[in-house]
């Protein structure tokens, strides 16, 4: 949970629609792809410029639809949780919680996401470092109007089929 400290300190909005286009603002400012933001419905979000620190709030779901809220990006599956914080830096998230990637059946949380624009890479790493994972960074391009993420042309499927992916 956010700390009142910390928003005091922050611009802090309420809406979806309002809270989606700061948030993805936000993320090209920075020189993030906007499409890492979450499907789920956004009650709450702040950033606090000093220090860059981020926060969104969902709407709660209830159990029933906790798993509907799951997303594909090439074959790994994301899950936000109810509140997600992070700190934004020129190209780079850090210290992210609230976010987590399940691939081979196990479910790992992202501590940081990196965008290397000359390699054309996404890259996402847990909070020990141990593990990581790029991707394209045009996996993360394009974005619907709406917030609903719908299946990808066949062509591009095809494109993200041949895609090389690094684990370290």
């Amino acid at each position: 949970m956010v700390a009142e400290a910390l928003k005091a300190k922050a611009e802090v909005y309420h809406g979806d629609k309002t809270c989606r286009d700061k948030f993805r603002s936000l993320l090209s400012q920075i020189g993030l792809p906007n499409r890492l933001l979450s499907n789920q419905e956004i009650e709450e979000c702040g950033y606090v410029k000093d220090t860059g620190f981020v926060w969104l709030k969902h709407k709660k779901k209830d159990e029933k639809r906790r798993y509907q809220d799951l997303f594909r990006f090439d074959n790994v599956v994301v899950c936000f949780e109810d509140e997600v914080t992070a700190y934004f830096e020129p190209n780079k998230i850090k210290k992210l919680t609230g976010v987590k990637a399940k691939e081979f059946m196990v479910w790992i949380s992202l501590g940081e996401i990196l965008v290397n624009r000359s390699s054309g890479l996404i890259t996402f790493k847990t909070h020990v470092g141990l593990l990581s994972k790029s991707l394209p960074l045009s996996v993360f391009e394009d974005v619907q109007a709406d917030h609903d993420v719908k299946e990808k042309p066949k062509k591009v499927q095809q494109k993200l089929n041949n895609t090389k992916i690094y684990l370290y």
